[in-house]
């Protein structure tokens, strides 16, 4: 049996030295130590031994496995090694060569316009305020002195969340919340996104923004109205600007009116962006109608007020000659990058 062992050694010894990868040596470790290795089977043949020579047979069959798995062991340690050689070569990293180019991110379109028009009506005095765009009806609508029967209160109009509570299709709500928690003076601008039941197209989107406008104190009139707007369309667009009104129909102001201004591209002599006329309506506008004023508790004999409202895509895709509302919201960075 002793020579059995040496027999083993040494062929274990002569193929591991000529073993030439580590899948080579791992399938030495099993040849030889495996469950069913040819040292493994001279092991079980103990059994079979008298009990005298169980002991010293056993003793040099397991210094015969040390020295074994001692030899595979440090070829696979050597072909692992080698590995990791090769694949570091392979992972080498030319520190000189140029990196990738990561695109800076810009500011968006919308986000642009909201903050010029912001910046043109804190220079006048305005504070920003914000309200939810998870609205009441009451906020929404009644306050602002539209009737039950109003053709915006419409399903085909309004996304309602119950029969009391609706996404809100203006940022005139805030003009509600900022009547029954602030005393005049007042003067506030409040952009957000509103929500309404259209279909898209070039013009239309079921979710938008706008920047609505309130002016409560003593002594407040039309004038006062018609020489903010006029001051906002001409740091907005540019000092030549002239400004229009025109009489109109809105619930919660009265007198109302729309503003038009001239066109900033051809200058009023008519172009594809007025549609030849010279103006461009920008804005709707009015005195705060006295039921809205009351809303909030406010004295209507003490006190008057205006508000505007206007949408943040239309002066955009005017300001910056932007054909369709949905680029606006495609997220096409190659768009987007055009107005850094």
């Amino acid at each position: 049996m002793n020579e059995i062992i040496r027999r083993i050694m040494e062929e274990a010894k002569s193929r591991a030295e000529a073993a030439s990868s580590l899948e080579e040596a791992e399938a030495l470790r099993i040849k030889f130590l495996g469950k069913k290795g040819e040292l493994t089977d001279v092991l079980k043949s103990m059994k079979d031994m008298a009990p005298e020579e169980r002991k010293s047979f056993g003793q040099a069959a397991n210094e015969a496995k040390g020295i074994i798995e001692e030899m595979i062991n440090e070829r696979r340690a050597f072909f692992k090694d080698m590995q990791k050689k090769a694949e570091l070569a392979a992972q080498t990293i030319d520190v000189t060569e140029p990196g990738k180019v990561t695109p800076l991110g810009t500011k968006h379109l919308i986000s642009i316009t909201i903050d010029e028009i912001t910046r043109v009506f804190r220079s006048m005095g305005f504070s920003v305020s914000e309200g939810p765009e998870v609205e009441t009806v009451f906020n929404n609508f009644d306050a602002l002195n539209a009737g039950p029967n109003h053709p915006a209160r419409d399903i085909t109009d309004t996304f309602y969340i119950t029969d009391d509570v609706l996404l809100r299709t203006q940022t005139s709500s805030v003009q509600v919340r900022t009547l029954q928690s602030q005393k005049p003076p007042i003067a506030i601008i409040a952009p957000g996104r509103c929500f309404r039941c259209d279909t898209p197209d070039a013009t239309h989107s079921p979710m938008f923004h706008q920047v609505e406008g309130l002016v409560v104190d003593e002594g407040i009139t039309m004038a006062d109205l018609k020489g903010v707007l006029d001051s906002f369309a001409k740091q907005m667009f540019g000092s030549d600007t002239k400004t229009k009104f025109r009489p109109h129909h809105f619930p919660f102001t009265e007198p109302s009116a729309e503003m038009d201004v001239s066109c900033f591209k051809c200058g009023g002599k008519g172009c594809r962006i007025c549609k030849g006329s010279g103006w461009i309506e920008i804005l709707g506008c009015g005195m705060v109608h006295p039921n809205v004023l009351k809303v909030g508790g406010i004295d209507t004999e003490k006190y008057t007020g205006f508000a505007f409202g206007m949408g943040v895509e239309r002066i955009a895709m005017l300001k910056y000659e932007v054909d369709d509302i949905r680029l606006l919201y495609e997220n096409d960075i190659r768009f987007i990058q055009q107005f850094r």
